[in-house]
């Protein structure tokens, strides 16, 4: 897998003019689609490092065998790659998958599940380590034994290696960004070169630097980039970013940690819980300011797949947070008064994080609401059916009902709980109108008009109910009160629909049928020639797959066709009541006396 790429790869370059370049040929590698071409297929779409070490180590033992360059049978005996053993272009593969080898297993390290311990970064540095040193032997072979562009590209390879070395290793951060400007200078001006998919990568390789050099001028104090800022460089994706998104993980919960010995209160509806763990704390800080990427200023900007990405880590952080609680729970023993507090804040967590579900789930109907009506566009998007809706709004009524039942649920209520408690109610209806609404167009699509109809008016009645609750506020939701408006207009107008075609339909019933029952045939007859009635002549009754539309095999009629057949007569004699028949009691046996006792 991959051979392709790399055989086109590993091109010799053919202008041996002059004896000087018989004697030292020049070898061409396009590094940078060798690499990529490598990283896509063996893992890295993925973020798998460990199948792509396991690659690279059994590309190197491939190419020791083929150059016959092992290093011993028995005993290992180190043989060093120079400038004279370099005497074809796979002698640059072997120090390239090296250096490649060494790279994916620190990035293998640096993806471990609560990250790398003190031993283990140890040992990731010494990874680094060794890929910076087998990428400046690649730099330096290449300056000698490649062309110009393999040159270039070994280059930019070692610097980017360097980079990324001081960058793990949080220090020399001038000299870390002269190394990646060093890199996107070559990336520059070779994607000015060469075909569309080498410019292609080019790019691509250039958008993965430009985080790692802002984040290196501002941790020298050139920029004045914000914490948002950095969150929006780390939604940049491709293997290069890994290592970047992980320093940059590890500074935001540094950060967050220090800001957390500040939250010691968690404030609910007028209720203050106190927040005791301190990974507690750093969970809800962590969900609080991506709350504020929603509801900020530039929330309108922000395209939806985004928001719903913010959302995930939303819920995210609030379940580790709950997940802590619970912990501190069942540790808590007999105090009651902690544990009331901790119920107490574990309801909250749970409440905010209802509401948010609830808001995440209205984000994701206004999205099938814009491909409602549109029809299939050149992206093959799915087109939205009335059932989604059904079942969003199904899921909106659940949360509500759940918020509502928890603030209830409690014996002394403040105001604010009763407040919130009412607007659970108010959404309820208006959802459920909402939900009755798409409904009915589920089953205008199928064409039952007499339930779309009984359902368009249902939804009308709850949006009006719907509206009059929002009129009667002193503080108007504006927002709700225009989309009832509008759900009650469309709801009337689609009633009227409704009936008419309904009445119409039904002014058709007689006509359709009688059409249907002069279709009939008693004869059977067709124009198409069936296998069993043309035996005799060398004809396929098979389909031909190239006819549209489809065809059948014409092997028999089925079912078979009606036929006529003979059968007894039926008679109904009108004149038999009006016929006065013959008396025939004289020809009939007189009986005795004796005759009737024995029965003769």
């Amino acid at each position: 897998m991959g051979k392709d790429n790399e055989a086109t790869a590993m091109v010799v370059d053919g202008s041996k003019t002059n004896d000087s370049d018989q004697i030292n040929p020049r070898y061409s590698i396009n590094v940078l689609q060798l690499l990529k071409s490598a990283q896509m297929q063996h893992g890295l779409r993925h973020g798998d490092y460990t199948r792509y070490r396991r690659y690279c180590s059994a590309r190197l033992r491939r190419l020791y065998k083929s150059l016959k360059f092992t290093h011993g049978r028995g005993k290992y005996t180190r043989r060093a790659i120079t400038e004279a053993t370099v005497t074809e272009v796979r002698f640059l593969h072997v120090v390239l998958y090296c250096a490649e080898r060494a790279w994916s297993h620190a990035m293998e390290k640096r993806q471990l599940p609560d990250g790398p311990n003190a031993r283990q970064r140890i040992y990731l540095i010494g990874r680094l380590r060794k890929a910076v040193k087998w990428a400046n032997q690649f730099s330096r072979l290449c300056a000698v034994k490649g062309d110009s562009r393999t040159s270039l590209e070994a280059e930019a390879y070692a610097s980017y290696m360097n980079g990324t070395l001081l960058f793990e290793q949080d220090r020399n951060w001038d000299t870390a960004l002269k190394n990646f400007l060093s890199a996107r200078a070559v990336y520059e001006e070779l994607g000015k070169y060469g075909d569309l998919e080498n410019q292609v990568l080019c790019r691509e390789r250039l958008e993965e630097l430009e985080p790692s050099i802002r984040y290196c001028r501002h941790k020298i104090g050139e920029s004045n980039l914000k914490t948002s800022d950095l969150l929006q460089i780390g939604e940049v994706e491709g293997p290069a970013m890994d290592l970047f998104k992980a320093k940059l993980e590890a500074a935001m919960a540094e950060a967050r940690s220090q800001q957390a010995a500040s939250l010691t209160e968690f404030q609910w509806l007028g209720h203050k819980y106190p927040i005791p763990n301190a990974k507690t704390r750093v969970a809800i800080l962590k969900a609080q300011e991506l709350e504020k990427d929603l509801h900020g200023q530039d929330a309108n900007a922000l395209p939806a797949e985004k928001k719903l990405a913010v959302f995930d880590k939303i819920f995210t952080a609030y379940h580790e947070a709950r997940g802590y609680i619970r912990s501190d729970l069942t540790s808590a023993g007999n105090a009651e008064r902690v544990k009331d507090d901790l119920s107490g804040l574990h309801d909250a967590v749970t409440a905010v994080l209802g509401l948010r579900t609830t808001e995440r789930d209205r984000l994701l109907v206004t999205i099938a609401k814009s491909k409602l009506a549109k029809r299939r566009d050149d992206k093959n998007e799915k087109v939205t059916k009335p059932e989604e809706l059904v079942r969003l709004y199904d899921l909106l009524l659940e949360n509500t009902l759940a918020l509502s039942e928890l603030v209830s649920s409690r014996k002394e209520r403040t105001a604010e709980e009763v407040a919130f408690a009412e607007e659970c109610e108010r959404r309820r209806l208006a959802f459920r109108a909402e939900r009755c609404f798409f409904l009915a167009k589920s089953y205008s699509i199928t064409g039952k008009r007499a339930e779309a109809f009984a359902l368009f008016s249902h939804a009308q009645s709850l949006a009006e109910k719907a509206l009059k609750n929002y009129q009667d506020l002193n503080e108007k939701d504006e927002v709700m009160m225009k989309e009832l408006k509008g759900l009650y207009s469309e709801c009337r107008s689609s009633s009227c629909i409704e009936h008419a075609l309904g009445i119409m339909e039904e002014e058709k019933v007689p006509e359709n049928l009688s059409a249907r029952v002069s279709a009939l045939s008693l004869s059977g007859t067709t124009n198409l020639k069936f296998l069993v009635q043309n035996l005799d002549a060398y004809e396929s009754a098979l389909a031909d797959p190239n006819v549209k539309p489809a065809q059948h095999p014409r092997i028999e009629a089925f079912p078979p066709p009606f036929q006529s057949i003979a059968r007894n007569p039926i008679i109904r004699d009108l004149a038999y009541e009006y016929i006065d028949f013959p008396s025939l009691e004289t020809r009939m046996k007189k009986k005795g006396l004796i005759s009737r006792w024995w029965g003769k």
